[in-house]
C-alpha cells in the first residue's frame, strides 16, 4: 500500500517529502526545467511539481520504482523516438530509478513545449486583438448611424 504523502503547497515542500537521494534527483530536474524554461512560474497542480507558462508546461514527480514525467501528448509525440525505451502513456513517460534519468532529454522536450505554449498564446492573443477590434468597429458605427438617424 502507497504511503499517503501531505499535499504540499510549493515545489519545495513537495521535494522535501522524499529521501535524500530523490530529493537530488528532483531538484536536477527542477533546474534542468527552470534552465530550459526561465520564464516559467512553479505551481503544485495535480499534486504535483509544475511548471506553467500559457498554460501548463510539464509536471514531474517521484513514485515508488520511477520519476513520473508529464509533457502532454504533445510532448510525447514529437520525442516518441527517444521515449520508446520508457513506459508511459500518452501525455506521460516513466523514467526507471535504477537508470540515468535523461535530464538532456528533459530539457530538450521542455523548449519545444516552450515553443508550443508560447505560439498557441500568440494565436490567441492575435483572435482576441481582432475581435476586440471588429467590437471596436461595430460601436462606433452603430454610435455613428444613432447620430445620424
Amino acid at each position: 500500500m502507497a504511503m499517503k504523502r501531505p499535499v504540499p503547497e510549493c515545489i519545495d515542500d513537495y521535494i522535501a517529502n522524499f529521501p535524500p537521494d530523490v530529493q537530488a534527483v528532483l531538484e536536477q530536474v527542477r533546474a534542468t526545467i527552470r534552465a530550459a524554461a526561465p520564464q516559467a512560474e512553479e505551481a503544485i497542480k495535480y499534486c504535483l511539481p509544475t511548471f506553467v507558462l500559457h498554460g501548463n508546461l510539464v509536471h514531474f514527480g517521484a513514485f515508488q520504482n520511477h520519476l513520473g514525467f508529464y509533457a502532454t501528448p504533445s510532448g510525447n509525440e514529437k520525442f516518441r523516438r527517444e521515449l520508446a525505451k520508457y513506459d508511459g502513456a500518452k501525455g506521460s513517460v516513466q523514467f526507471p530509478w535504477d537508470e540515468p534519468i535523461p535530464y538532456d532529454l528533459i530539457a530538450k522536450i521542455v523548449r519545444f513545449r516552450v515553443k508550443e505554449n508560447t505560439a498557441r498564446a500568440t494565436k490567441t492573443m492575435k483572435k482576441t486583438a481582432k475581435a476586440a477590434k471588429a467590437t471596436k468597429k461595430s460601436v462606433k458605427k452603430k454610435a455613428a448611424t444613432k447620430r445620424r438617424g
